[in-house]
């Protein structure tokens, strides 16, 4: 499926124009809810983009909305409709968690990724057998073949960077997932040099937060900020242990935007970075 119908990315485009809708007629979920005869949180899920709505229901709420015919109804209606569509993750729904199924729906659809990872290589620049060895460190157990089938989800995630157009990637790596050794000597190589051929894409941009930079900002833990063609409003992704979190309000994704600026301001320049990539991965 093409990044321009990612249909994580409709439904939640959709959430947002129906949360508008009810807010300019200075309506409640409650008053919305109680008019279509369903459960208030019907609503929230639908405006939260925590589920999808079928085209019959969208059409009663544009009903009681009183959009009228037109251009902008049939817009909603067709986004509805996409929503509902099957992206290619689909099919490893069985060993994807929820929120990284999501993930991948919105990273399918973005203009642009700018990713800090403090421990680990980025997904979207490892290697399988880096992956795989990654996998099987894991807390949670998996058997060899739910390990493989979620690298072949990892694999096909990198055709983004490949893609005509492709979105801009901007990937900053903290110098300490460079030296963690993931898999033994061989895989780190393999997987560093992988990182170098990546970094010379014409929309890929590498930089490595040295370990003299000290503390800063992105000691709390791996983030993305993701960016839409479509929408003003990005999106951050944080992974935690417990689960992964979306943020898109506004003073939070200024706390992210603020984050990310101190993390390019730390650190070194691509080519002095993909210089110290290069030493490092003559070391193993």
């Amino acid at each position: 499926m093409s990044r321009e119908h990612s249909p994580t990315f409709r439904r939640r485009l959709l959430a947002r124009e129906l949360r508008k809708i009810r807010r300019d007629r200075r309506l409640t979920n409650t008053q919305v809810a109680q008019a279509m005869d369903v459960q208030q949180p019907w609503i929230s899920r639908i405006e939260t983009g925590t589920r999808g709505i079928q085209v019959k229901d969208l059409k009663r709420l544009l009903d009681f909305y009183e959009v009228e015919a037109g251009e902008y109804r049939d817009k909603l209606v067709t986004l509805a409709k996409e929503a509902r569509q099957r992206g290619w993750w689909h099919a490893y729904l069985d060993v994807l968690p929820p929120q990284y199924a999501e993930y991948i729906g919105l990273e399918a659809e973005a203009s642009e990724v700018m990713n800090f990872e403090p421990l680990s290589v980025p997904g979207l620049l490892q290697t399988a057998d880096y992956a795989r060895a990654m996998m099987s460190g894991a807390l949670t157990e998996m058997s060899e073949e739910e390990i493989e089938r979620r690298v072949e989800v990892r694999t096909a995630r990198q055709t983004l960077l490949t893609e005509t157009p492709s979105p801009r990637l901007w990937f900053i790596i903290d110098e300490a997932a460079l030296r963690r050794v993931v898999g033994g000597p061989v895989v780190m190589r393999a997987q560093l040099r992988h990182i170098l051929e990546r970094a010379r894409l014409p929309r890929v941009k590498v930089q490595v937060l040295p370990l003299a930079a000290g503390a800063h900002p992105g000691t709390a833990g791996s983030f993305a900020i993701i960016r839409f063609a479509e929408t003003s409003e990005p999106i951050s992704y944080i992974e935690t242990i417990a689960g992964d979190l979306y943020l898109d309000k506004p003073e939070e994704m200024q706390t992210c935007n603020l984050a990310w600026s101190f993390l390019t301001a730390k650190a070194i320049g691509p080519a002095e970075s993909l210089d110290l990539i290069s030493r490092v991965a003559e070391e193993y």
